[in-house]
């Protein structure tokens, strides 16, 4: 258990602190590139390769995991080769199809000035997905530090090369061009940022090598091959549609618009905007690492049921605590952003309830994993999907961006609702309603209290939401301190 737990932490932490690092970078991107259209172009492609990175490894990792512990596997290698030959064979014809029809591509998707924009992503996120099954590998051995290591050398490295390539270079160029004129150009902004982040992966992929070594000397076995697809089937279902829900507004927004100058501005502010809701986004994948095994260790015992009801308030409390606290402060959050991308602010607060839901969704997901009926899940996200689908369609081109930002909002609530009372039938919890009813209306009562006054002085008017937000703890430290003074 003491393992458990540092490993735990360690992949926990790594993962969120490589996050944060990568959300740093925000402040950067929004300065030196050229107004929000090039961030909009930024937006729109990085939502396609997190799409394309879900269907390159076709749930392999899980499949991994699931067959390299079984029991009766006399030969663990050869499922180690297996998936490890098999994530290098599709991402190779991957990039292939990409190069060979590099122009097409990038002409439907409205890049035909720079398709070399295409051919970088896509050869990164083939890199990437193939590199899931080594970083599995380390994961399985127990190496948590290794991974760790590998995984923030990546983000430092990357980090590092874009400073080089956005800040010091231009800089170069004003006072020692010849040091860097031979292969800087200072209107090729954006495409160093795919530079970078490709130049980031190679060089993690040759750190993988000793590795791979194992796998690429074990020798590969299609039956297990076959055994591993079809397990694995389902869960690339699951993934493609819980991470195109995410993505979907990114990808379809350039499309909905004629005037692509336009749209890619509009998509900057927008997907700038939502690097702001983030710190929500990063505090329920905090806790994804820690409720996921809680989960399957309390269902040993006797008393699995309220554990599950109490670590759901805990988690409400926990979330609308940052939201109101990431609310109140948005006016010294927003200088993360270019002033030019403040118009985008009012997308914070209903992203933020989103992903809100989002955690209560995933929490309330342990009945369909504790009974094995996963489909559950998939039904759930193509649910979703198709509502955020049809709200973009529908809306964005009336209204903007502010409706991917509800359709976001309306398809979390739908597919919470639905599992909540599905849930309930297959299997039963009794979570305590009137907690999270309560907690939520505190916060939606002290948000209004907050941002409604119309305050001209910033010190005087984060002061007043800082008193607010003090009265906010006090009442919620006061009602939990009853509440376990009653259970005691």
């Amino acid at each position: 258990m003491k393992s458990l737990a540092k490993d735990t932490a360690i992949y926990g932490l790594s993962s969120i602190i490589g996050r944060f690092l990568n959300w740093l970078l925000v402040p950067l991107y929004t300065r030196v590139l050229a107004g929000t259209g090039e961030f909009g172009v930024f937006t729109h492609i990085y939502g396609m390769t997190a799409l394309a990175m879900v269907m390159l490894t076709y749930g392999m990792e899980t499949g991994f995991f699931r067959f390299i512990n079984k029991k009766e596997e006399q030969e663990p290698m050869r499922v180690y080769a297996s998936t490890l030959y098999s994530l290098a064979f599709t991402s190779a014809v991957f990039v292939l199809l990409c190069i060979l029809f590099i122009n097409p591509l990038s002409s439907s998707l409205g890049y035909s000035d720079h398709p070399e924009y295409i051919g970088i992503m896509a050869s990164i996120v083939a890199v990437d997905a193939f590199c899931t099954i080594p970083f599995a590998y380390l994961r399985y051995q127990g190496k948590a530090i290794r991974f760790a290591s590998l995984k923030l050398f990546n983000i430092l490295m990357n980090i590092s090369l874009n400073i080089f390539f956005l800040v010091l270079c231009p800089r170069l160029e004003k006072t020692h061009p010849g040091l860097i004129n031979w292969f800087y150009n200072a209107d090729y902004r954006i495409g160093y940022i795919f530079v970078a982040n490709a130049i980031a992966t190679v060089a993690t992929l040759i750190l993988l090598i000793p590795v791979m070594l194992p796998g690429l000397r074990a020798r590969f076995d299609m039956q297990r091959l076959r055994q591993l697809l079809r397990y694995s089937a389902p869960i690339l279902v699951l993934g493609i549609a819980g991470v195109f829900n995410q993505t979907v507004d990114k990808i379809m927004f350039p499309f909905l618009f004629e005037d692509k100058a336009y749209a890619a501005s509009q998509l900057g502010i927008y997907g700038a905007c939502a690097r702001l809701a983030f710190v929500m986004m990063m505090c329920i994948q905090a806790f994804r690492y820690a409720y996921e095994p809680f989960v399957f260790a309390k269902n040993k015992e006797s008393d699995h049921k309220t554990s599950y009801i109490d670590a759901m308030k805990y988690f409400i409390i926990f979330a609308v605590v940052i939201f109101i606290g990431v609310m109140f402060y948005i006016d010294i959050m927003k200088y993360i952003l270019a002033d030019n991308y403040y118009a985008g602010l009012q997308v914070v607060p209903i992203l933020m309830l989103g992903e809100l839901f989002f955690g209560i969704y995933f929490n309330l997901s342990i009945w369909y994993k504790l009974i094995d009926q996963t489909h559950w899940g998939a039904y759930f996200s193509l649910i979703g999907c198709s509502m955020t689908v049809a709200i973009i369609v529908l809306c964005v081109p009336r209204f903007g961006y502010i409706a991917c930002a509800w359709a976001s909002f309306a398809s979390n609530l739908l597919m919470m609702i639905l599992s909540y009372f599905v849930g309930q039938k297959k299997f039963p919890v009794a979570y305590d309603l009137r907690s999270a009813l309560f907690y939520g209306g505190l916060a939606v009562g002290f948000y209004f209290a907050g941002m409604l006054p119309q305050i001209d002085a910033m010190g005087w008017r984060l002061a007043y939401r800082s008193v607010l937000f003090i009265v906010f703890l006090a009442i919620i430290y006061q009602k939990e301190l009853k509440v376990l003074w009653v259970r005691h």
